[in-house]
């Protein structure tokens, strides 16, 4: 019998404009983009908010939170983040001026109402096309299904080959690869001049194993990486 997922943390956020207070109940295992564009799993639909600001995912069994190289900054208590920052019950996320409270208590009364009203946030389900969401850069908004079962990014030139060409000159002809095994996604860099990083660590010589919710730099083009599902909601 398979273990379902818990709710061990939750967001709450009041719209400063309507007094209404949401709560997103974050279950074990689960991702969630935040930023003004609807296809977030949070929308925070304020003007100082980016389209895609910051995304909190699951590692080691805590939360981490990472800015999306957002315009006006993600900050927790106040502190300005520049790396992936673990979250602790009562932090306080600022969006520059939006404010959310992270909470690690769930009650079953929370989960079972944030199933109702669609704010329950799931791990992926390994089912779909995982993709790239461009965050930062010429790009920002384009979304790259991953269908081949290897992936080359580069930069976008006359006659460029790769699957994902990038529209940035800090970007290698090739840059790197995303390489799919089994369920899992792999990226692996070609050498290039400047370097691929994730979550802010630069690549060595060695492929490294992709998350859903990891940050990728490539060039000055900053990419949100999904994995095989995007988060859901359930709404029974």
């Amino acid at each position: 019998m398979t273990t379902q997922p818990e709710g061990i943390a939750k967001i709450t956020w009041e719209d400063p404009e309507t007094g209404q207070r949401r709560e997103f109940v974050l279950m074990e295992g689960a991702t969630a983009s935040i930023g003004r564009s609807t296809g977030n799993d949070i929308v925070i639909p304020q003007r100082h908010v980016s389209r895609q600001h910051s995304v909190i995912a699951f590692r080691d069994g805590i939360f981490m939170i990472s800015d999306l190289g957002s315009a006006n900054g993600t900050f927790v208590n106040d502190r300005r983040l520049t790396d992936p920052f673990p979250l602790a019950h009562g932090d306080i996320i600022r969006l520059y001026v939006p404010t959310l409270n992270f909470s690690a208590v769930v009650t079953e009364e929370e989960q079972e109402e944030a199933r109702k009203t669609g704010s329950l946030i799931m791990p992926m389900l390994g089912q779909g096309e995982a993709r790239l969401m461009v965050t930062v850069g010429v790009q920002e908004g384009a979304e790259f299904l991953l269908i081949d079962d290897n992936v080359t990014v580069g930069r976008a030139t006359q006659g460029a080959a790769w699957q994902i060409a990038l529209q940035d000159r800090a970007v290698s002809r090739p840059h790197c690869r995303l390489i799919k095994q089994g369920n899992f996604w792999s990226i692996l860099d070609l050498g290039s001049a400047n370097g691929t990083l994730v979550n802010g660590a630069s690549l060595g010589t060695e492929p490294v194993m992709l998350k859903d919710g990891d940050v990728l730099t490539i060039g000055e083009t900053t990419l949100l990486f999904r994995g095989m599902a995007q988060t859901s909601r359930l709404n029974e």
